[in-house]
């Protein structure tokens, strides 16, 4: 990571912005009481300990240009499903290292965080993962926006959060989910 960053620096000669942005896709690990050590480490490395690595090798960098990192989490840090401890620690972490980070790192650099909730990806995917079925009119339901997010959301997000039109926000977390988090869902 160092060596990357120092890369960037002599060819564009400065850094202005990091978004750290690295994990594992999928949250279901079984059972808690299956759940192997060795892959709790590695959804904690991945996303909290990368997160953590790419603020600590890029602060240098940012704090000469009063930069900004937009770190991204999930709802996962706030909501849960069964078996999905790790993934949802991990992301909790990434929430709670962007407010400790912003308070160290301001005021030459803000630090927020993205938290996406369900987002198509199908678009990005590989070959034959890319052929998966629609959304279902239930799936769209769920959001009191009425549809999924898209990847285009999270980056608007996070490139306003990068600019300097938000050079008043620092150490906030933003929850980018069509409202899904705040709406009852019952049942029957």
């Amino acid at each position: 990571m160092k060596n990357c960053l120092a890369g960037v620096v002599r060819e564009f000669g400065r850094l202005d912005a990091l978004v750290s942005n690295a994990g594992i896709a999928h949250a279901d690990q079984g059972p808690i009481e299956k759940l192997r050590i060795e892959d709790w480490n590695r959804m904690i490395s991945t996303h909290l300990t990368g997160c953590f690595l790419c603020a600590k090798h890029a602060s240098a960098y940012l704090r000469k240009v009063r930069g900004a990192i937009v770190n991204i989490a999930s709802t996962r840090a706030f909501q849960s499903e069964p078996n999905t401890e790790a993934y949802a620690a991990a992301k909790g972490g990434i929430v709670a290292l962007t407010h400790a980070l912003a308070i160290s790192l301001g005021p030459d650099v803000r630090v927020n965080c993205v938290a996406p909730g369900w987002i198509d990806v199908r678009a990005w995917k590989k070959g034959a993962q890319r052929a998966q079925s629609d959304l279902r009119p239930v799936d769209l339901a769920q959001h009191p926006v009425g549809r999924v997010g898209m990847p285009e959301d999270i980056a608007a997000l996070a490139a306003f959060l990068l600019s300097d039109q938000a050079g008043f926000v620092t150490g906030q977390t933003f929850i980018a989910d069509g409202g899904m988090t705040r709406k009852m869902v019952y049942v029957d």
